[in-house]
């Protein structure tokens, strides 16, 4: 990114940073109102609603030609916000739905599900965002985008990706009335573990049960 970019960038309020950074701040103000509780029946539609509009912003970040920070090394942001608060209230909200099954790389062959879990994801993602926000807020603007671009390939790209599949899929069963106690519980392809042996077949099974119990389904 030329020196004549970042210049528009830190003086047009309607260029790239500005409405990247804009759609960062909106989703961890949400997130974080969200967590306090206050409208728990809402928690689910509106974290879903969040999470696609943060995706959009990933989406420019990751379509967009590589950024490179003005400076070589990272500057220090001094200490991470702690985000353990946040988790707990969040976990605390969305139990019992809390924890949900996700395979970690669809290109990687014949991968097996693991448990995850969406207080953890928006966590995370919370993290790497205000990373990059303390970058932004302290005028590296450059800084703040190559940040967000490289976490959102490495890290919150595909946690929030997860997190958007999970809450959409609950969505998806209020709004066409298949309540989560009909499934059969969440498979994990206890076929393909046979075949590839009783050590993957018994890793499966422990993750199926302890996805379903939180959910209160019955393990199969």
């Amino acid at each position: 990114m030329s020196d004549a970019t970042l210049n528009s960038i830190k003086n047009n309020p309607d260029d790239f940073a500005v409405q990247i950074s804009d759609q960062i701040e909106s989703f961890i103000v949400s997130v974080t109102e969200v967590a306090k509780g206050d409208d728990p029946d809402s928690a689910v539609p509106y974290l879903l609603l969040e999470v696609s509009q943060l995706l959009l912003a990933g989406g420019r970040l990751g379509a967009h030609e590589d950024i490179v920070p003005d400076e070589r090394y990272e500057p220090d942001v001094g200490p991470e916000p702690d985000v353990d608060e946040l988790r707990e209230r969040l976990a605390a909200l969305l139990d019992p739905v809390d924890v949900y099954s996700e395979v970690f790389d669809p290109y990687v062959p014949r991968s097996a599900p693991v448990a995850c879990r969406i207080s953890d994801d928006l966590s995370d993602v919370l993290t790497d965002l205000r990373h990059g926000m303390a970058h932004y807020r302290a005028g590296r603007v450059s800084e703040a985008l190559w940040w967000w671009q490289f976490s959102y390939l490495s890290n919150w790209g595909p946690t929030a990706s997860a997190a958007l599949r999970a809450l959409q899929s609950l969505v998806a069963h209020v709004r066409l009335d298949k309540p989560l106690d009909e499934l059969d519980g969440l498979d994990t392809d206890s076929n393909a573990a046979e075949e590839d042996g009783s050590l993957e077949a018994e890793a499966g099974a422990v993750m199926a049960a302890e996805i379903a119990e939180p959910l209160g389904l019955k393990n199969a």
